[in-house]
């Protein structure tokens, strides 16, 4: 009886396919290894002017898509958002010896000091080449001894199938590293800007907080050189283009809590150019105008000579119908309410950009539970009432979830955390007081500062004053948003954490056009379709009635 027929065996094809892909993908990392350690024993060297830089790059999971450069004065650190992961890069700043010379000339600035873009991008080029071929050296010592060992393992030359496998593995892993990397770190991919410890107090103004650069004198040469280079860095990278025109420039502070810091605050509307302040509420501390008049915020208020756009906030009233405060504000030449009143909403038009927003329910005294379902109906109420309107660049409140409820906005502000925020397209904005003369606090686990339903208590102390610069272009458009911090004002001993400047195309919504109400010929709307925000658009205000309760 013969046998049956032997079933065809697939194994046999299959297998060694399966172990060259294996074979090829540890091979891939063993080369990225080999590269990778190759720049950091052997780093890349990138040169301006008056800098130098060792590289390096990292496969640290942390510094993904990360450039940074670290000092003894804090980081620089810039977060790309490419389409795939790429390698970190390192870069280990030194200042040339030739800038003591520099330094010894009179009238020498931060500015200065600073490399031009076209010396950045030559030093960029060429540090990029640098490190290119220590990689492509350090993978190609790893694919080369990664064949040795199959020759010695089985005692003979490699066959070429083989040899070709290793070399498509070198090539596959220096293509594709410096791909990615080619691809992530450009300047339109820049998610945010952040500078840390003594480096923060310098964004794109070095004087930006009165006596910043006279202080880095005082400290030592070599910070003020480290200090040009963020600059330099920063305008390098930023997302606007530096010859793109500002629409607007907003200035968004909360929590004011009753210190009177404006002459600060007028510091930065001066330097920084702003065309509006918008205040998300509290204030005062006690919802009296008596503890404002004792602080003389009014007259600080009007000395910024620039619209001071406001919104009630749970300290601003000692009950829920108590509009004492509000009076006293509407008083002041320069403030605007946002709701003035029960039946009145206002949208105030600063340069183009439109802005609205609500006041808080809310009261100082009231019972401090269910808060977020008391912003409920207020925020109702406002959607009702913005329902036929253009959707505003800006709705403003003081709590989150008042906001969080908005239909539809650009962006979206809120305080009353007394911490920075960012979610999307709400921007939840830090104290700009640090809480104020009354800055001790109980507060549970997610950092209010009035407390809240649920969570431990405890003592919240040492808050950071902060603030925050919207800039739009003339596309109305959230352009980039920077973010300051700094403590210890009041006390006179002020000490800066840091400044992140962010990508405003991360933040704003992309309002549908369905969701948008339909535009008439002639129509407000219609007119808003296409705008544009400059200085040369003339400032407006438009009430919108509150819809009955």
């Amino acid at each position: 009886m013969s046998a049956p027929p032997e079933s065809p065996r697939h194994g046999g094809r299959v297998s060694p396919w399966l172990r060259r892909i294996g074979a090829l993908v540890l091979l891939f990392f063993a080369c990225n290894t080999g590269g990778v350690a190759a720049t950091t024993l052997f780093p890349g060297h990138a040169d301006t002017l008056n800098y130098g830089a060792e590289l390096r790059l990292s496969l640290d999971p942390a510094d993904i898509s990360k450039l940074q450069s670290p000092t003894v004065f804090g980081d620089i650190k810039l977060d790309f958002g490419g389409p795939v992961p790429a390698p970190g890069v390192v870069a280990q700043v030194r200042v040339k010896e030739r800038i003591t010379d520099l330094l010894a000339r009179p009238n020498i600035s931060v500015q200065s000091l600073q490399p031009g873009p076209l010396e950045l991008e030559r030093a960029a080029r060429g540090g990029a080449i640098a490190l290119g071929w220590r990689f492509a050296a350090g993978a190609l010592v790893v694919a080369l001894l990664a064949l040795g060992g199959y020759a010695a393992w089985r005692r003979r030359r490699p066959r070429l199938r083989w040899s070709a496998l290793v070399a498509g593995a070198w090539v596959a892993s220096c293509v594709a590293t410096f791909g990615v990397i080619g691809l992530t770190y450009q300047p339109e991919r820049l998610d945010s800007f952040t500078t840390t410890g003594i480096l923060g107090t310098v964004q794109r103004n070095s004087d930006l907080l009165e006596g910043v650069e006279t202080r880095a004198e005082q400290v030592t040469p070599y910070l003020k050189n480290l200090l040009a280079l963020s600059s330099a860095l920063q305008d390098k990278y930023a997302p606007q283009a530096l010859d793109q025109p500002v629409g607007a420039r907003v200035l968004l502070v909360s929590d004011v809590h009753g210190a009177n810091q404006y002459a600060l605050m007028k510091t930065i509307v001066q330097q920084e150019h702003i065309d509006a302040v918008i205040d998300s509420g509290d204030l005062v501390n006690f919802g009296s105008p008596t503890e404002a008049d004792a602080a003389d915020l009014f007259k600080g208020i009007a000395s910024l000579d620039v619209p001071y756009l406001f919104v009630k906030g749970n300290h601003d009233g000692r009950s829920s119908s108590d509009r004492e405060l509000l009076d006293r504000l509407a008083a002041v030449r320069n403030v605007v309410l946002l709701e003035p009143d029960d039946s009145t909403y206002v949208i105030e038009s600063v340069h183009g950009l439109r802005i609205a927003g609500f006041n808080d329910p809310r009261w100082f005294g009231d019972s401090n539970t269910g808060n977020a379902a008391k912003q409920k109906p207020a925020a109702a109420r406002f959607n009702a009432a913005m329902a036929d309107q253009p959707v505003p660049d800006l709705v403003v409140s003081h709590e989150p979830a008042a906001v969080d409820d908005v239909a539809l906005a650009g962006i979206r502000v809120n305080g009353h955390l007394h911490a920075s925020q960012l979610e999307g397209s709400r921007i939840g904005v830090g104290t700009f007081t640090g809480g104020g003369p009354f800055s001790h606090f109980i507060a549970d686990e997610s950092g209010s500062a009035d407390g809240a339903d649920e969570g431990d208590v405890g003592e919240l102390t040492g808050q950071p004053s902060a603030f925050d610069i919207a800039t739009f272009g003339t596309d109305c458009r959230l352009a980039s948003l920077t973010r300051y911090q700094f403590r210890n004002v009041i006390e006179g001993r002020p000490a800066y954490d840091d400044v992140t400047l962010i990508n405003g195309s991360r933040i704003e919504e992309s309002v549908p056009a369905a969701a948008a109400p339909a535009a008439q010929p002639g129509s407000a709307t219609a007119a808003a379709v296409a705008r544009t925000c400059g200085a040369d658009v003339e400032q407006t205000r438009e009430r919108v009635p509150v819809a009955p309760r």
